[in-house]
């Protein structure tokens, strides 16, 4: 099933419901298989509202499924943000990808810790950062 970025924000909006994460999930797996088997084969800007969709839910179990897709290319790595991993929180992200203890839940860490060094995640708040993004969707809604 191919829907396109517009057709995602009519149907989910920028704050799913609970009953809606599994067909979200699916999306974002269909996209991230399609751009991993080559780049420009998954739309990246689906993939990036699937993330932003399930950084939005707050679960922890969503983390490596957002790596999964945010790693599947060069431009869906340019597209999908870094912070989307952290929906349940900088600290708790961080605990739970420790805990994972998976090679790819280590790459993410490591993008994480590189990226707080840098400043490139300080003040962040998911409540803030969920704020930005919204924005940023309603200015395409409009």
């Amino acid at each position: 099933m191919r829907v396109t970025e517009e057709e995602c924000l009519r149907r989910f909006g920028s704050s799913p419901a609970p009953g809606q994460l599994e067909e979200i999930r699916a999306v974002l797996e269909a996209e991230t298989l399609r751009e991993r088997q080559g780049q420009g084969g998954g739309d990246t800007q689906v993939m990036r509202l699937c993330c932003f969709l399930l950084f939005r839910a707050g679960l922890l179990e969503d983390v490596p499924r957002i790596w999964r897709a945010k790693t599947s290319s060069m431009d869906a790595d340019a597209s999908i943000d870094l912070q989307f991993l952290c929906g349940a929180g900088l600290e708790r992200t961080k605990r739970y990808l420790r805990q994972l203890g998976s090679d790819e839940a280590e790459a993410a860490s490591r993008r994480l810790l590189t990226s707080e060094v840098f400043g490139e995640l300080d003040g962040f708040s998911v409540d803030g950062y969920a704020a930005s993004q919204e924005a940023y969707y309603d200015r395409d809604e409009g």
